[in-house]
């Protein structure tokens, strides 16, 4: 359905008191139904030909968890990027909650160290870290020599 573009048969997988829990990094508070799809519609905007592909899938009870793979060109505008024209390819990882038939709640995560490091995006250690990083580095310059 996503592939599809298919929002209407999206929307009606989701039960009428869905709650969706994206990464806090991209959305701290849950989600409704109204509310995942427009946090899917800034993927889509970010990158149009983004397509998901369901690796593994296990359930028990009523739950289904996912291993998914997205790939996609960053073409649009992604969480106040501009458009990069990199291709990119990241994991994720789902769990569903189903009643009667429908998805009642549903877990997100993705590996977005790996989609901000396919954008082009360099990760700066923070204050703590970064004393411990030069340290290191220089003790490896160290023993070279």
């Amino acid at each position: 359905m996503f592939n599809e573009r298919d929002d209407v048969a999206e929307a009606d997988v989701r039960g009428p008191d869905y709650v969706a829990y994206a990464p806090a990094s991209l959305e701290p508070a849950p989600l409704d139904s109204e509310a995942w799809a427009r946090f899917l519609s800034g993927f889509v905007e970010g990158f149009p030909d983004l397509r998901i592909t369901v690796e593994d899938a296990v359930g028990e009870g009523d739950l289904v968890a996912q291993r998914v793979h997205f790939e996609g060109t960053h073409t649009g505008e992604f969480q106040g990027l501009p458009p990069t024209q990199r291709k990119v390819s990241f994991s994720g990882l789902e769990l569903n909650r189903f009643v009667d038939g429908r998805v009642a709640e549903h877990w997100f995560q993705l590996d977005a160290l790996t989609l901000l490091q396919r954008l082009g995006l360099a990760l700066v250690p923070g204050p703590r870290l970064l004393p411990r990083v030069l340290t290191h580095q220089v003790r490896k310059l160290g023993k070279r020599g």
